[in-house]
């Protein structure tokens, strides 16, 4: 499931856009909406695929290798540890993924150059050469491997970075998160094929969908009176001069923690300045700060925010 801070960034994206684009068209921007989430998602399907594409390279490789006129020692005796991997083979016999990869078309196969840059630079690496050289193959040997993999290398591709940039505009600053989600999947590999890794769904449940559609609608229909709301505390501010995107945080902030009764104030505030830290500068994050707190402060003071639920009725 796509987390709720990647939901909250794409609500901020996809207001962005709307409110810079000039649009009076909220259906065709929530369209965009989900339709950005869904690439989202169909990037941690693809984060799979590369590991399994990149096992399949390695045994096609040593194929070639062995159907040589005089094939060498080496040739005819490679060390198929990363191609026989066990949890790699877990994901290729995977039901349920293989499903979702052919359900949402993922493929990589227009970029085999990708697929050969990415092994060459595994196998040239340290700890490539560690995991071969291990005497005993294991699960948790085998986990660990992949694990490395995952975040040593296709986290910090480049190359990967810029053919998912030529495959999507959605997938700008997505690799990290989706990343976390499918390391957080394969973390749970018990060697079980009865009890298979878990493959996320998009949304966790039916209340993450209204979510990201409540939010999206909320920021929408009250832009302006959070606006004014937020320009009650900014008053030795230039508003003029502040960031929009730093404006659009405070305001998600203000909608969130109005409209959703049933997230704490606390946990709202502070995905929010998490989200600052990264959308702006460290300057704006203190200062979105500073204002998120004197607006909530005035709302509490107004009875206006209502929270339900155990623990949060008087919050």
């Amino acid at each position: 499931m796509i987390s709720r801070r990647l939901l909250r960034i794409k609500v901020l994206q996809a207001a962005y856009a709307y409110f810079k684009s000039g649009t009076d068209s909220p259906g065709r921007s929530e369209k965009e909406l989900f339709y950005s989430i869904q690439k989202t998602y169909e990037l941690y399907l693809s984060i799979y695929l590369l590991l399994i594409e990149m096992a399949r390279y390695a045994r096609k490789r040593a194929d070639l290798a062995r159907s040589k006129l005089s094939p060498s020692y080496e040739d005819l005796h490679p060390n198929t540890r990363f191609s026989d991997n066990l949890l790699i083979r877990h994901l290729e016999d995977h039901e349920l993924l293989n499903k979702l990869i052919k359900k949402h078309k993922i493929s990589w196969v227009n970029y085999p150059e990708l697929i050969r840059e990415l092994y060459n630079q595994l196998i040239d690496s340290e700890m490539y050469s560690d995991y071969i050289d291990e005497g005993e193959v294991s699960r948790e040997s085998d986990k660990k491997f992949v694990l490395q993999v995952l975040n040593e290398l296709i986290i910090n591709s480049l190359s990967l970075d810029q053919v998912l940039e030529e495959r999507s505009i959605y997938w700008n600053d997505d690799l990290g998160f989706t990343a976390r989600m499918a390391e957080k999947s394969l973390k749970k590999f018990s060697g079980n094929n009865a009890c298979p890794v878990p493959v996320y769904s998009l949304f966790r449940d039916e209340e993450d969908r209204k979510f990201v559609k409540k939010l999206f609608r909320n920021i929408i229909i009250h832009h302006k009176e959070y606006e004014k709301l937020i320009d009650q505390h900014t008053r030795n501010w230039d508003v003029e001069r502040i960031a929009f995107m730093d404006i659009l945080i405070m305001e998600l902030a203000i909608a969130e923690i109005l409209e959703n009764d049933s997230i704490p104030t606390r946990v709202s505030f502070n995905e929010y300045i998490e989200i600052a830290k990264y959308y702006s500068t460290e300057k704006s994050s203190h200062f979105i700060n500073g204002i998120l707190d004197k607006v909530i402060q005035q709302l509490k003071n107004e009875n206006r925010i209502v929270k339900r639920g155990r623990g949060l009725i008087g919050e």
